[in-house]
């Protein structure tokens, strides 16, 4: 297998884009990705989707969106993982332009959340869920993380207060970004107000959802160079699973997926945690950002909370999380989220990322979830 080097990156805004087609957001991100990238000939499209076909009453994107495009005639599919369709659509492009089947590739993530509102967006999500024994009891996602959010404050004794902290570096960072949703600041003392979704989860604990598309250009990393000035490389690629439902897992305070991909993406490269300049993690809810650094060995079980109480994950400090806005700033788009942290990442390393710029940034580690960590992909990028 060869290596593989991101040439091009695009992204549009997250937000709401009401008078714009799912066909017309996937264009105007592929075409920002191919300018990046001087328009290589491409010989494949990877879409990151998970929930058009509920959403929007569309499947089959990836030749709808390779006509649209003008690229009649290629290879051209969706990859479904519920949120880590991103992430996933990102590991099937590296994959097939590592294994020498093809020599560069378009990942484009998608979501256009806005089309359906309120209880029926809920519902739709839902599909990520069990349909035979969690959804008929009236299971959401958001339900599932409050679940597990009251458990982690049982067993450890932690406050509601403890989890700001993610929430508030989060807009501390997006409100620096031209792309994020929400460019708010989040005070201290204000995630306990905030009204509930499902105790304990609140509006300022959950990323809002949002229309959302971003794409990258990877090919092999040989042909890099001559196509872009500053080309980053992929190194680390992994995905993992676990039991589909909480209950099933023998410890539902532990990721398995999420260490067993960490793990793995690091042994691809013979790195450790203290390698990484910056973590852009799937940051869809604070329970889930804590379990995944515990998971992920940045800290002992039961403390994950405290490096977002200490500071250490801002901008300036030893382990930069969410440093565009994540999630919860720059808007969650589903399936197209791990998209936006490759884009994100990219930029870091290429040292372009404006007043988010992480010092001397060399190594990224991205991960994209699905559900409550039944998929997990885990990235690492490097200059």
């Amino acid at each position: 297998m060869v290596n593989t080097s991101i040439i091009g990156v695009g992204m549009i805004p997250v937000g709401e884009h009401w008078d714009t087609s799912l066909r017309q957001l996937a264009y105007d991100a592929v075409a920002q990705a191919l300018e990046d990238a001087n328009h290589p000939p491409v010989d494949a499209l990877y879409v990151g989707n998970a929930y058009a076909s509920t959403f929007n009453k569309q499947s089959q994107l990836g030749s709808l969106f390779a006509d649209y495009l003008g690229l009649d005639g290629i290879e051209a599919y969706t990859v479904e993982a519920a949120d880590a369709s991103g992430g996933v659509a990102l590991r099937t492009a590296h994959m097939a332009v590592a294994s020498g089947a093809i020599n560069t590739a378009i990942v484009l993530g998608i979501e256009k959340a806005t089309d359906i509102v309120a209880g029926s967006r809920t519902r739709a999500r839902s599909i990520g869920l069990d349909a035979d024994y969690e959804t008929p009891q009236g299971a959401t996602v958001p339900a599932m993380a409050a679940l597990l959010m009251r458990r982690y404050m049982h067993d450890y004794g932690v406050e509601l207060t403890a989890f700001e902290g993610f929430s508030v570096n989060a807009h501390a960072n997006g409100k620096r970004n031209p792309n994020a949703m929400y460019r708010n600041t989040l005070r201290e003392g204000a995630f306990q107000k905030a009204p509930m979704v499902a105790e304990p989860v609140s509006l300022f604990d959950g990323a809002p959802d949002g229309d959302g598309a971003a794409a990258l250009i990877i090919t092999r990393a040989d042909l890099a160079p001559d196509r872009a000035s500053q080309p980053v490389q992929i190194t680390g690629s992994s995905v993992a699973t676990d039991k589909f439902m909480l209950q099933e897992r023998d410890d539902m305070l532990w990721l398995n997926a999420v260490e067993k991909s960490v793990q793995s993406a690091f042994q691809q490269v013979n790195l450790s945690h203290d390698d990484l300049d910056l973590f852009e993690a799937h940051d869809a809810y604070t329970i889930l950002t804590t379990l995944v650094l515990e998971s992920a060995g940045f800290v002992e079980r039961g403390q994950g909370w405290s490096l977002a109480k200490d500071g250490i994950i801002t901008l300036d400090n030893q382990l930069p999380l969410s440093t565009f806005g994540g999630l919860k700033s720059r808007g969650n788009p589903a399936g197209a989220s791990g998209i936006y942290q490759a884009v994100e990442a990219t930029l870091q390393l290429r040292g372009q990322a404006g007043d988010n710029q992480v010092a001397n940034a060399r190594t990224a580690m991205i991960q994209s979830i699905g559900g409550l960590g039944s998929t997990v992909a885990t990235h690492i990028l490097q200059i």
